[in-house]
């Protein structure tokens, strides 16, 4: 039987009509209850894979190993995450079980990826999975405290991490006392683990710490992290948690040797700047004598915090309060090395007064 051109032509543009049908008439089952062919999953999960290691490639995980940067990634796991996909503490619930495909048990999964891959599956998410994308695609800085919490849940026991995560997140109509418990799982001073990548709320004004969590409220400082933190909190409670922390004294970070060449550097920047590369003195905005609220205080906050920050600012990825953009301009042309220096001679400052 011979088939002629015709005949082809007629089947090619017939498909398109029958696949228009088959939608249209509702026949493919979209359910996640009835599950994936066999065959369907295996070829999702290829396409994942297979997608996620080609994005990882230009990718270099940083030092992952310093333990400051664990307290606030589980209590963000902990708030966004685990309601999928449990965690050493608690098995996983019965919603990310219903999910198509289930959340994995990430202890059991983590180890088939390498730190550059799961930095891809955590900062974009993953399509027709229900994973979402890191809710600030700025902050890589917290997108990899997340990986190295990732790294070490395979070991990690309940106590542990009920310890790095802190108080249970407070949602919408919580009492201020555990909002408070729940901020101070991260910002209090006996909660920092290390050379901390979180900042010590006590001793700040009232009115800077009330407009950095309007700001975060608002997505004008963003912080995947702080962003899902005060997304449940009522605007009321704004005023009454930046109250409490400003009543508090101030306690500083805990500090480790440091060379008094950078110090000394540091405090150079700090106390007059440098004129010659047009770099101002912090000092004028952030010294003792401060007249500006809205200006926080340095001294104390951890170095690991501090040059975060600042590389925030040079990278023009932090915002914050009306007054982010002079920080912008202000740190334009710091290099590394001043970063380094100004952030460690605040962080010594209550130790050299």
């Amino acid at each position: 039987m011979r088939i002629g051109w015709k005949s082809i032509v007629a089947v090619v543009a017939g498909l398109p009509v029958a696949g228009f049908l088959v939608i249209q008439l509702g026949l493919i089952d979209v359910r996640a209850s009835t599950g994936h062919w066999q065959v369907t999953d295996w070829f999702l999960h290829w396409v994942m894979r297979s997608s996620v290691t080609a994005a990882a490639g230009s990718t270099e995980a940083p030092p992952l190993d310093d333990p400051g940067l664990l307290p606030a990634a589980a209590a963000h796991f902990e708030t966004g995450c685990a309601v999928c996909h449990g965690s050493p503490a608690a098995k996983r619930p019965p919603i990310g079980l219903a999910m198509l495909p289930p959340a994995p048990d990430l202890a059991h999964v983590v180890g088939s990826w390498s730190n550059e891959e799961l930095f891809e599956i955590v900062k974009h998410g993953v399509r027709y999975s229900g994973m979402p994308a890191w809710p600030s695609q700025s902050r890589a800085d917290e997108v990899w405290a997340l990986v190295a919490l990732l790294r070490e849940m395979p070991s990690m026991n309940a106590a542990h991490y009920r310890n790095l995560a802190g108080a249970p997140p407070a949602g919408r109509g919580a009492t201020i006392e555990a909002r408070i418990a729940y901020c101070d799982s991260c910002h209090a001073a006996d909660r920092q683990v290390g050379n901390s990548v979180v900042p010590i709320l006590s001793g700040q004004s009232e009115a800077y710490l009330l407009a950095s969590l309007q700001a975060y409220h608002d997505g004008d400082r963003p912080s995947g992290i702080m962003e899902t933190a005060v997304s449940t909190v009522d605007d009321t409670d704004f005023s009454k948690l930046a109250a409490h922390y400003a009543r508090q004294s101030a306690v500083p970070a805990s500090v480790s040797a440091t060379d008094p060449v950078v110090l000394r550097r540091g405090e150079t920047l700090a106390v007059s700047g440098d004129p010659a590369r047009k770099i101002p003195a912090c000092a004028a905005c952030h010294g003792t004598g401060r007249s500006n609220p809205l200006f926080p205080r340095l001294d104390g906050l951890s170095s690991r915090y501090l040059a975060s920050q600042l590389r925030l600012f040079v990278s023009g990825e932090r915002g914050g309060t009306s007054y982010h953009h002079i920080m912008a301009a202000a740190v334009q042309d710091l290099e590394e090395a001043d970063i380094d220096a100004l952030a460690a001679y605040y962080a010594h400052l209550p130790d050299r007064q």
